[in-house]
């Protein structure tokens, strides 16, 4: 069995370092998160003090951290992976962040020897929970064909896209299309319970045509029964969206739809919502309407 790190054990990442250590990996973890460290310490995992000890303990090191410069500092920050990391490691970056930067970060972990793979995940909450997760992978293929049974612990569709970078485009191109549908199905519904139509038998009828969908489905039920406890947070789908809008901007891509949705969510943000889940979206629409759903 390898011996195997896992930085950041938040909401997804928690459950995601469960599965490695559940097949009889030795596991290394760190995080802010005292409690998470603490229920994965009770299973098994080696806590450390910082993301140096987890490196200098492991050969494969796995991120799941919120955004661009928190990969970056605890890559290459004081007490960082890079100080403590050994020759012939492998890390997996598994956080959604710049794809302009994963392509920096994998080349100066390159100058000392450590490979790197950017692998970041679609499936929410429910998905990290019972190793179902999309895992969308950037990096060598060499490199992803050794890390690959690792990556099956955590996820069932797994897709190497190309070098590094690849993975974080495809993505920001997940994170879009997730928008636009959220902001499609909660159109959806305001207007047919507007028009005085059941939204419930809309949704249902909706399932069984080519309108369905897996937002549809999930989220669609959230927002009928306004259960909105994350989830994927709104914060974190607006940081998405920034990469998104970023990165179009840099490759002379417009995006204006991706735009209108990241207005919409910053409505809901500064409602109050920022730490709810992305169906909340649907409140945007409700407000716009002057009508609530249900």
């Amino acid at each position: 069995m390898a011996h195997l790190g896992f930085i950041g054990l938040g909401i997804m990442g928690k459950p995601m370092a469960g599965h490695l250590l559940k097949a009889g990996h030795t596991l290394y973890v760190h995080s802010r998160t005292a409690s998470c460290v603490k229920a994965l310490e009770t299973e098994g995992a080696s806590p450390c003090t910082h993301a140096k000890e987890v490196a200098a303990k492991a050969t494969v090191i796995f991120l799941m951290l919120p955004d661009t410069p928190d990969v970056e500092e605890v890559l290459f920050g004081k007490d960082g992976v890079s100080e403590g990391i050994k020759p012939g490691s492998t890390v997996i970056d598994m956080s959604s962040i710049s794809p302009i930067a994963t392509r920096r970060f994998a080349e100066r972990l390159l100058t000392i020897n450590v490979e790197m793979l950017d692998a970041p995940v679609s499936g929410g909450q429910t998905g990290a929970e019972n190793g179902t997760l999309s895992i969308m992978v950037g990096g060598k293929e060499t490199v992803f064909s050794a890390m690959q049974p690792y990556l099956e612990l955590m996820g069932k569709n797994i897709v190497h896209i190309g070098g590094n970078g690849d993975g974080q485009v495809c993505k920001i191109a997940n994170q879009i299309v997730v928008a636009l549908t959220l902001a499609g199905v909660s159109e959806a519904l305001v207007l047919a319970s507007k028009a005085g139509a059941d939204p419930a038998k809309v949704r249902q009828a909706l399932l069984g045509g080519f309108a369905q969908s897996k937002i549809l489905e999930v989220h669609g039920e959230r927002m009928l029964k306004r259960t909105f406890a994350p989830g994927f947070r709104v914060r974190l789908h607006q940081k998405d969206l920034n990469i998104a809008l970023q990165t179009g901007r840099e490759l002379g891509v417009s995006l204006p739809n991706t735009a209108l949705v990241q207005e919409l969510l910053s409505a809901v943000s500064a409602d109050g919502g920022a730490d709810l889940d992305s169906s909340i979206l649907i409140k945007a629409l409700e407000k716009l309407a002057n009508h609530k759903v249900g």
